[in-house]
């Protein structure tokens, strides 16, 4: 049964799938956590388990209306569309401000993790031995993942399709960066910049009726990449919802214990002073990707001085990102008091 909602809770439902789609972009931050903190993550687990073989069997009899009703449509359908929109707006501006100012971009999703987990953990009362323990647990896996060396970039398909399945973990596992998980892999240029630019290429060759790039055997291969990244992707998120969806049913503390765990843990990876660390070939040369920028192999992080304006600016969008959290959480709350 598809739930009640106004005009008002459509339009900030897609700005949640916009923050989502924002969130998944970027290395080191998590949709999930965007979700869980918004209030809906349960909900949106428990919709993506609908996907299932009774959904597809409503799908090939064109039972389509059914369909809707049993997969949560209309949840699903404004979620995933202020997804797409951020992908065409919020994530080009992100991706400009990264490169502007990125000390400031990680500072503010620092704070806002920083503010998820106060957020989180303030309702969270059953600090059992057992909990606590799930939850050092979260922290350390949290903590060793953003230290992993990644590994060279591989395309092959079989490869590509694991990576979907495992870089849509960003969606369903707060604190678990899908981005980040697939520079770990290798593959974070090859599917989420080369491949997706080379479908824009596409569509706007299309656009101006011109089908040269069926001859360009790079270009095909990108969206050939990019077709198996999106199944994999597709196998991943219905299969992680459903096994999220059991373990919250039966062990729902103790998986509220390792996300909070989760989220702590991935302060490591979005910690704002870093030095970016780029991927060399054998002649010690920077290795490039198509569009001829230089490939992120990982970070090496240091402790800022006080000294200077910069780092208390920096500190400054730490102190937003917490409140703007607070805000979001703040308001999610008065609207389920109405």
């Amino acid at each position: 049964m598809q739930q009640t909602r106004t005009f008002s809770d459509k339009i900030f439902l897609v700005l949640k799938g916009l923050a989502m789609g924002a969130a998944n972009k970027v290395p080191g931050v998590s949709g999930g956590v965007v979700a869980f903190v918004a209030g809906f993550y349960e909900e949106f687990i428990y919709s993506l388990q609908k996907i299932n073989l009774k959904a597809f069997k409503l799908l090939i009899s064109g039972r389509f209306k059914s369909l809707y009703q049993y997969v949560n449509g209309k949840f699903l359908g404004l979620l995933i569309l202020g997804m797409v929109i951020s992908y065409f707006s919020v994530s080009q501006l992100l991706d400009y401000l990264i490169v502007h100012y990125e000390l400031y971009v990680w500072a503010s999703f620092f704070g806002m993790i920083i503010g998820s987990i106060y957020y989180i953990g303030k309702d969270f009362k059953n600090w059992s031995k057992r909990n606590i323990t799930f939850m050092i647990m979260g922290i350390v896996a949290g903590v060793a993942i953003s230290f992993l060396e990644p590994a060279r970039e591989n395309d092959n398909l079989w490869f590509v399709f694991i990576c979907g399945i495992i870089g849509v973990s960003g969606m369903t596992l707060p604190g678990l960066s899908g981005s980040f998980i697939l520079i770990l892999l290798g593959n974070y240029v090859l599917l989420l910049v080369d491949s997706v630019n080379a479908l824009y290429d596409t569509i706007k060759d299309v656009f101006l009726m011109d089908f040269s790039f069926l001859d360009n055997s790079q270009r095909m291969r990108l969206l050939q990449v990019l077709v198996v990244f999106s199944l994999g992707s597709l196998a991943g998120l219905v299969s992680l919802s459903h096994l999220l969806g059991f373990v919250l049913k039966r062990y729902k503390r103790e998986s509220y214990s390792v996300i909070i765990g989760f989220i702590t843990g991935s302060l490591g990876v979005v910690w704002p002073w870093k030095e970016k660390i780029y991927k060399l070939n054998a002649e010690g040369e920077f290795r490039l990707d198509v569009h001829g920028n230089k490939i992120l192999d990982n970070y090496d992080r240091y402790f800022p001085t006080f000294t200077t304006s910069e780092t208390w600016l920096a500190i400054f969008f730490i102190v937003i990102g917490v409140f703007i959290v607070l805000g979001l959480g703040w308001y999610e709350n008065r609207n389920k008091e109405v």
